[in-house]
């Protein structure tokens, strides 16, 4: 069934009809584009374009279609166009004439950009909540770590961090990411059912009774942006970016952290594979699809980027391409989100393996000059003794806190015994705790 052709003295194309439909793309439309149906004949019916009736046997055909798709009686194919060809076919199949009456006043120009609308935001919050599960697994799994590891800066052993500090820098990434999320949702919250093509309708409507049924903020303030925005879905997707940039920095560390060089973390079984060739290995594959899934996010906001920066208003049908990269990008975000709280849950910290690492980077370096800096040094002297301090452990091989007061006392005058207990990597990180650094 096609929704227009009246117009038309010749058949499509068979070639032209399968490129053109999008039924398999967003048939997952199918629960918002009833909804918005619904809401729709309310209106119709509450503004005497319907009567009481026609828009209760509407209704009713609405919710047995919905019914039959969920529980599998009716399955979403054939030779339609798309999804609201294949509702509204299946509905006059149902009640006959009148099931022709519910396009009175709307576009599947408005149609459709409702419908996007609806879904965006519900599975916006699906990712808040997916966002929200990760935190979750980061903040139980550093509550339970508490323990001492280098932090780093260039990859160098830098200073004497905690676990928990670490992976709560995480925590703190996912929160503005989650705050991207509410403000897109925010922003997109305008109905634009009413729209219809790009000018609205002769009929008189009542655009903030749909609105409001539907959960929107208000109606859309212009029919032409109304059904020709996708704005909405390019932050979101903006945000998904960003969320999979996260997820990768994430993903790169528990790589590096789980191999043998390392050996700070062991990722669990369930989210490790082996080596068909090499029996001994354990390839931490989970962190490393989630790394190289974030390039596939990045490409579908380019995709939609590309298709609508050269398009005139109102509607186009390039605009039927906006839905394949972001239903991607959604499903590819949402699953990362979800293995990497699972992953995060069940790896086990080995945490003496820290210890030892702190141990062999001189991260005490900085407490000595800032030792020296207590003791009246200047700042760029004091970096300068430090400096030569840690040429002389390299050439003895030794740590700094291993170093006898003779020989500290050589590299400084400024030096006394009680350097010991401020450069104590127990000491220093109790430091950090009093001044919030580390929580």
């Amino acid at each position: 069934m096609k929704l227009w052709g009246g117009r038309f003295r010749k058949e499509e194309n068979k070639l032209m009809e399968d490129f053109n439909s999008s039924l398999k793309v967003d048939q997952r439309l199918y629960k918002e584009d009833i909804k918005g149906s619904i809401a729709h004949v309310h209106m119709l019916v509450q503004c005497n374009l319907l009567t009481e009736r026609e828009g209760q046997d509407i209704e009713n055909a609405l919710l047995s279609i919905l019914e039959d798709i969920d529980n599998g009686t009716l399955q979403i194919e054939g030779n339609y166009e798309d999804i609201h060809s294949f509702v509204e076919s299946n509905l006059t199949q149902r009640i006959g004439d009148t099931g022709k009456k519910l396009h009175t006043a709307r576009s599947r120009n408005d149609q459709v950009a409702t419908d996007i609308r609806l879904y965006a935001k519900n599975k916006a919050f699906e990712v808040i909540a997916s966002i929200e599960a990760l935190q979750q697994s980061l903040e139980q799994k550093a509550k339970d770590n508490n323990v001492m590891m280098p932090g780093y800066t260039h990859l160098q052993r830098a200073q004497v961090v905690t676990f928990q500090h670490h992976l709560m820098a995480y925590y703190h990434m996912l929160n503005r990411d989650k705050k991207r999320i509410v403000k897109a949702i925010e922003i997109m919250n305008e109905s634009p059912l009413g729209c219809g093509a790009l000018a609205g309708t002769t009929h008189a409507i009542n655009r903030e009774m749909t609105a409001n049924e539907l959960g929107f903020s208000k109606p859309v303030d212009n029919f032409l942006d109304g059904v020709s925005d996708r704005d909405y879905l390019l932050e979101l997707m903006s945000d998904f970016s960003i969320i999979m940039m996260h997820l990768s920095r994430l993903s790169e560390e528990l790589i590096l952290w789980s191999s043998q060089e390392f050996r700070f973390i062991t990722i669990d079984d369930a989210y490790s594979t082996g080596s068909s060739i090499m029996p001994q290995k354990k390839n931490p594959d989970a962190a490393e699809l989630i790394r190289g899934k974030t390039g596939r996010v990045y490409g579908s906001l380019t995709s939609l980027l590309t298709t609508m920066k050269g398009l005139p208003l109102a509607y186009n049908k390039d605009m039927q391409e906006d839905k394949e990269p972001f239903f991607d990008a959604l499903d590819t975000v949402l699953s990362c989100l979800q293995i990497m709280s699972k992953m995060i849950a069940t790896m086990k910290v080995n945490s003496e393996n820290m210890k030892k690492a702190v141990k062999g980077g001189f991260l005490n370096a900085t407490e000595v000059a800032d030792y020296l800096v207590s003791k009246g040094v200047a700042f760029r002297d004091a970096h300068s003794i430090v400096g030569s301090i840690v040429i002389y452990c390299e050439d003895h091989d030794k740590a700094i806190e291993d170093l006898t007061m003779d020989e500290l006392k050589e590299l400084s005058s400024f030096i006394d015994d009680d350097l010991y207990d401020y450069i104590d990597y127990q000491n220093i990180l109790n430091k950090g705790i009093k001044v919030g650094l580390l929580l």
